[in-house]
């Protein structure tokens, strides 16, 4: 866990955010091996399927690992029941997962199914928490002190991606292991599994200024 040879997303900082119509997740896109920044456009948000996304924490190869057997899972799910699994339902196979086959990550898994909108956290041994919003990495101090400030219940998709992002912008500021530009993606009943294109990312960005 520790071999400094090791590609680590550990210093990540990742945010998700339930909203009324919607769920956002946001991350920076640094990648560290020890202290050596080893690449500046990793891409720590990923879709499982139209309605459920899913950030990484942690080993590269044990997150990238997760996500395939998460997907496979779902679809596998889908094709025996006819319908797409709920987001508790993936959130509980994710966990099951994990019990038996730990690995070195923190992700970050929700979506929207006929219960709306839902975020679950799970840790490396399978642990499972649900909430409103919640931020995972070296920079989720900061990220934090942004969405206990601004997060309120029944905020739009449009107003949790401003959130994210400014949470985002502010664990780059001051976590030196998280940086390199900020990804965003949404999930909503109408659009599915969305990422923003990084001119309408920059365009936001400035906004803030």
């Amino acid at each position: 866990m520790n071999n400094k040879n090791t590609l680590e997303l550990e210093g990540t900082t990742t945010v998700g955010i339930t909203c009324k119509d919607g769920v956002v997740f946001a991350s920076e896109r640094r990648a560290s091996m020890g202290n050596l920044v080893a690449h500046k456009v990793a891409d720590k948000i990923f879709k499982i399927d139209e309605h459920i996304g899913a950030t990484i924490a942690g080993s590269v190869a044990g997150a990238q690992s997760l996500m395939k057997i998460i997907s496979a899972e779902v679809s596998l799910y889908r094709l025996r029941n006819g319908k797409n699994i709920s987001i508790e339902t993936a959130s509980s196979i994710s966990s099951n997962i994990l019990h038996s086959s730990p690995q070195y990550v923190q992700t970050l898994l929700g979506g929207v199914d006929e219960n709306g909108a839902s975020i679950y956290s799970l840790d490396a041994a399978g642990g499972v928490v649900k909430d409103t919003f919640i931020s995972t990495g070296s920079g989720s101090t900061f990220a934090y002190g942004v969405l206990e400030d601004r997060f309120k219940e029944d905020i739009s998709v449009e107003e949790g991606i401003a959130i994210a992002m400014r949470a985002i912008k502010a664990a780059t500021e001051r976590d030196t292991f998280s940086g390199n530009g900020i990804l965003v993606a949404t999930i909503t009943e109408e659009e599915g599994f969305k990422k923003l294109e990084k001119e309408e990312i920059e365009a936001k960005l400035k906004e803030f200024n």
